[in-house]
């Protein structure tokens, strides 16, 4: 098991039990103490975790995150999705991310990728622009990252920050990508999100950005949702997960997307 996989496997086993046992983790694992330790020593950095004397608990924010961002649904799927999104980046990038599960492990993918020892300059950092709390939570630690967050307004479903004060800060901003998660990619109306606020900037996102890169598993193909994102013309690359159906994916081919899967 890689070390990406391991962390993802320790905030599993903290969100199901509550607390882990450093003994318990390595055999569990076949590493020794000392990596889960490390491990657990940068969860705690990230505030995903609190360290006690042989293990670790939850935090709080753990316990209040909305039911979205809770790595239950497809994580499976959401990892690989995450992983290939990332490799559409270069060093030096400029990425905007909104919210949700799948741009989180989007998130992740890329503060793994593009780490220190790859020898990029500070001015060849990777920069990533969001509007989703628990993704700054995360990279605000990376210092390879260049993390800009929007202001706005905090929405207690999804944290993600909305509102005049997100939109000023994006319209001011150009980006390499943006990679957007959605609820919905309808073939006929493209990418749909449940709330208006956030389908607003998701949509100025989509315009500031050379490239559009739409994270979706496969459940939100043909789903329905209340407010339009951007059309298919205006998506450049879908990464979605192999249970996509094949019929749902030539329409959206047609459109001139370039579908991934994974």
């Amino acid at each position: 098991m890689n070390r990406y996989a391991r962390m993802n496997a320790l905030l599993d086993a903290m969100a199901a039990e509550g607390h882990v046992d450093v003994a318990a983790l390595a055999r569990r694992f076949g590493v020794s103490p000392t990596t889960v330790r490390r491990d657990l020593n940068q969860l705690h950095e990230q505030q995903l975790v609190t360290r006690t004397r042989g293990g670790a608990v939850a935090t709080t924010v753990n316990y209040d995150l909305p039911i979205r961002y809770r790595r239950a649904s497809r994580g499976t799927q959401k990892e690989r999705i995450g992983r290939a999104a990332a490799e559409l980046v270069a060093a030096g990038d400029v990425v905007g991310l909104n919210g949700g599960t799948t741009t989180t492990e989007v998130a992740r993918a890329l503060a793994h990728r593009h780490t220190p020892d790859e020898g990029v300059g500070p001015d060849r950092r990777l920069t990533i622009v969001t509007n989703a709390i628990n993704i700054a939570g995360e990279l605000t630690v990376r210092r390879h990252v260049k993390l800009v967050m929007t202001g706005g307004v905090s929405r207690l479903q999804s944290f993600e920050l909305t509102g005049p004060l997100a939109y000023d800060t994006l319209a001011q901003i150009d980006l390499d990508h943006a990679i957007l998660g959605v609820d919905a990619l309808d073939p006929e109306y493209g990418a749909k999100a449940l709330d208006e606020e956030e389908a607003r900037i998701n949509r100025l996102m989509a315009r500031q950005a050379r490239t559009v890169v739409v994270v979706a598993d496969s459940t939100k193909l043909a789903a329905r949702a209340f407010a339009r994102v951007c059309p298919l013309t205006d998506i450049d690359h879908l990464v979605t997960d192999t249970d996509a159906p094949g019929a749902v994916l030539d329409r959206i081919r047609e459109a001139g997307v370039r579908v991934v899967t994974v």
